[in-house]
């Protein structure tokens, strides 16, 4: 019995890791109120259909196509004085530090555990740029399944009180 809803949550992770609009806790916490399905269940399937979904996000940028060859060309030059500017250069620095923090060794995995445990900063931001870091797969895939364990049983088993 609880095979085809270990399989259906993890398709339903893998779907909610690609695409943003798919809610995964949602879908923990309306498995948990209806009863139809054990939500811890639920919650361990869509962990790891989660991670799955973000590992291939990681490999995508890490082997897309000429990313061995390229050779980082200098950015376009900003007009600071504008807001658009300001923004645009804030973001490159925010994802510049982001890069910097995710192929050190001692914030990586903080960086990635935090990420995707609490959401901040997002775990979609952050599977795309570690992908682009010096990260091991290994290492993003098993912190990247830890936190989503932690987040999603924790909200399982809060919901399994009611």
């Amino acid at each position: 019995m609880w095979v085809w809803q270990l399989v259906l949550a993890v398709g339903f992770g893998i779907g909610s890791a690609v695409v943003p609009v798919l809610n995964a806790e949602a879908y923990v916490l309306g498995v948990g109120v209806s009863g139809a399905l054990d939500p811890v269940v639920a919650a361990i399937g869509v962990s790891v259909g989660q991670t799955i979904g973000k590992i291939a996000m990681f490999l995508a940028v890490r082997y897309r196509p000429g990313y061995a060859g390229k050779k980082s060309k200098e950015p376009k030059p900003l007009d600071l004085d504008t807001r658009w500017g300001r923004f645009v250069q804030w973001n490159r620095e925010l994802s510049k530090r982001l890069l910097d923090a995710l192929s050190d060794r001692r914030w990586g995995v903080p960086v990635t555990l935090l990420s995707a445990s609490v959401g901040i900063p997002p775990l979609y931001g952050v599977a795309l740029i570690a992908g682009a870091s010096r990260m091991g797969v290994v290492t993003f895939s098993l912190s990247v399944l830890a936190g989503r364990l932690a987040r999603f049983v924790t909200l399982a088993l809060g919901v399994g009180l009611f």
